[in-house]
């Protein structure tokens, strides 16, 4: 229907009409121009991303490296909380000037029983500080640490990785984490991937960064 004959509908039409045309403008985000080969990026993260009892190349970071051909820099610490990773963010962005930084962090904060605000308040930093030297950011969401999602197979994301991500608008890998952990063919441990886990998650990874597009 054109503008014109748009505007001859009734007043009980047109609002709806005028509703409908101003969210169809709204609902696609342009996706990413894909990161060219050999691009750096920052994984930013703790056990998970390290590769907690795994040789470096069997670790996340590493494998999604060889699926993109970017230049991933692995800054998973075992152990790191989100503090820790707000810590260590302005010496690894001066090292490295990454074009994506890939947030896996709040796992220890969680177990620790930290208060979710501030987790929630040095995340909301890392994105600041990352998009402030020029990096795009994607947020990887974390299973809250649950006995009964352990015991039923079934962890889900904690729930404040969505809220962040919306309030910070910044895409989130939803889930990638939780269904690799919940499987327990795909464990080292309770808290930690195996091998196996480490590839079905970096397969995860690529698949929603390739929908965001960033992967080509």
């Amino acid at each position: 229907m054109s503008p014109r004959r748009a505007l001859l509908l009734p007043l009980p039409l047109l609002f709806p009409l005028l509703l409908l045309l101003l969210l169809a403008a709204c609902g696609g985000q342009e996706k990413t121009a894909p990161l060219p080969r050999g691009s750096t990026v920052l994984a930013l993260g703790d056990s998970l991303t390290a590769g907690y009892g795994l040789e470096p190349g069997q670790a996340w970071p590493a494998l999604l490296a060889a699926a993109t051909g970017w230049r991933i820099v692995n800054a998973g610490v075992s152990g790191d909380t989100s503090a820790g990773g707000l810590a260590r963010l302005p010496a690894l962005l001066d090292a490295n000037t990454p074009r994506l930084v890939l947030v896996a962090l709040g796992g220890n904060d969680m177990l620790r029983h930290l208060p979710e605000d501030e987790t929630r308040a040095n995340l909301a930093r890392i994105i600041a500080q990352a998009r402030n030297r020029g990096a795009h950011v994607v947020l990887l969401a974390v299973p809250r640490p649950s006995i009964a999602g352990a015991v039923f197979r079934s962890l889900s994301d904690a729930l404040f990785y969505d809220e962040l991500a919306r309030e910070q608008g910044v895409p989130l890998v939803a889930g990638a984490l939780a269904d690799v952990l919940s499987d327990p063919d795909l464990k080292l441990d309770q808290l930690h991937p195996n091998a196996e886990g480490q590839r079905r998650l970096a397969e995860k990874l690529f698949d929603a960064l390739s929908r965001l597009g960033f992967a080509g």
